[in-house]
């Protein structure tokens, strides 16, 4: 699509909001209904698109994908009617007479940019909270995950007209020319790097932005922590769609004196849960792109690998991998994997891990695996981060009764269940003044003892 197009794209949606067709609430629950119901009608495609892109399972998909978007547009249509009220609020005594009220409204014409990883649970979640909140939408999926993007249009094609809901399609080109137009809200998922690219552009306009980035997590396990139960969890979490999920535990802190009977534990769990060789197992995924591919086997330290480290060129597959004896000044900590390579590094004093992290990036997760009820304080009380898990990972994202997102570089902004439908809404507040009485005491001219004790009874 051109950049005229795309302009004229956003005039026609710019007129329909105008118009008023997406506010009344039963608007919104009828779009909400045919967004549920074409997701359910297409699962099976979804699933070939997620299976193409990134050799995801049939199971995997529903579970990770489309099972989360269906349950976000339950929630979403079980309390809409709920969410979009006007909530009334104390006035105070020197607003006599008058009634005080919050009003969430949409935002108007937004943009929603996803990623490659979840192509699409992360275009059809945000899209389904925009329409909740009843915004228009321009969706621009990502050019690396083609066959679920094909899905996605197909999807709203058939389900929106495309002055109120419309996909671009697309690579640089795309991207460039949707940052250029003039948008009420922006929603971005993706890299820090792009996402700083997308800010730059918004602030032209003034635009309101959510950024969902990602950043290096860390899982800490320290020596009370169930070591078998945690290696389970985190070799989930890890190797979950080949580790290219924005909160999969980057890197291991773990206790020395636990650090071989945990390594040895995740060999085995990694055995259990992908078998003796993983690149054989057909619900083992593969990496998105050469680029990545390439760029994963870079950091891989062959004299610190424990376990794994074998890879398939051709099906674009690296294999889980373990390295241990890892420093902060080896490659693989230098940057966010976004791969199969879980590297562990050690520790002998918790305090101190926790003031080290206190000087990093502040991360899209944390998380930690004890049954120190000190650690648990100080953890999530000293140390920023976006949202995390005690003695789990992952699962903190999986529900739509918590808002979900970054912090500082890790992003800016939430949504998941109520919080997605606060995204994409502007809360006015609004004043309804009663005519029927006037008091005088805030006109000129200001004179009179009484009216200024009067005054400080009233703001008090």
């Amino acid at each position: 699509m051109t950049s005229t197009e795309i302009e004229k794209l956003v005039e026609k949606q710019r007129e329909y909001y105008r118009s008023g067709a997406t506010i009344p609430v039963s608007f919104r629950v009828e779009q909400l209904k045919k967004l549920y119901n074409a997701v359910k009608k297409y699962e099976s495609e979804i699933n070939e698109g997620l299976y193409k892109d990134l050799g995801k399972s049939s199971f995997e998909g529903f579970m990770c994908e489309v099972g989360l978007v269906l349950s976000e547009i339950s929630f979403l249509l079980k309390n809409i009617k709920k969410f979009a009220k006007r909530k009334r609020v104390h006035t105070p005594l020197a607003q006599f007479a008058s009634r005080s009220f919050i009003q969430p409204i949409p935002y108007g014409n937004t943009l929603i940019m996803s990623p490659w990883n979840y192509p699409f649970l992360l275009t059809v979640e945000p899209l389904a909270d925009a329409i909740a909140a009843g915004n228009t939408a321009v969706v621009k999926p990502s050019a690396y995950s083609p066959a679920t993007s094909g899905v996605v249009q197909k999807i709203i094609t058939e389900c929106f007209p495309p002055e109120y809901v419309a996909v671009v399609t697309g690579g640089r080109n795309e991207n460039s020319a949707l940052l250029e137009q003039k948008f009420d809200f922006v929603f971005f998922t993706g890299s820090k790097s792009v996402g700083k690219e997308v800010l730059r552009n918004t602030a032209e306009h003034l635009t309101p932005t959510v950024l969902e980035l990602g950043g290096k997590s860390p899982c800490i396990v320290d020596k009370t922590a169930d070591i078998s139960l945690a290696a389970k969890r985190i070799v989930f979490g890890k190797y979950l769609n080949c580790g290219q999920t924005c909160v999969a535990p980057d890197y291991i802190l773990c206790d020395k004196s636990v650090k071989d009977e945990f390594v040895s534990q995740v060999v085995k769990q990694i055995k259990l849960q992908y078998g003796e060789k993983p690149l054989e197992n057909k619900n083992y995924g593969k990496i998105i792109s050469e680029k990545h591919f390439s760029r994963i086997c870079s950091l891989i330290d062959k004299s610190k690998v424990v376990f794994g480290g074998d890879i398939n060129e051709k099906s674009l597959q690296i294999a889980p991998t373990v390295m241990d004896n890892v420093t902060e000044n080896d490659a693989v900590m230098r940057e966010e994997i976004f791969g199969p390579l879980m590297p562990v590094l050690t520790f002998d004093n918790f305090d101190s891990v926790v003031d080290e992290l206190k000087l990093k990036e502040k991360p899209l997760a944390l998380y930690l695996f004890t049954n120190d009820k000190n650690h648990k304080k100080r953890v999530v009380r000293e140390i920023s981060y976006g949202g995390g898990c005690i003695n789990d990972v992952i699962i903190h994202l999986a529900t739509t009764e918590m808002g979900f997102g970054g912090v500082g570089e890790s992003g800016m902004g939430s949504y998941h269940g109520k919080a997605g439908f606060d995204a994409f809404s502007h809360y006015k507040s609004v004043v309804d003044k009663k005519t029927w009485i006037d008091l005088p005491m805030r006109y000129s001219p200001y004179e009179g003892k009484m009216y200024e004790k009067l005054l400080h009874i009233f703001l008090k």
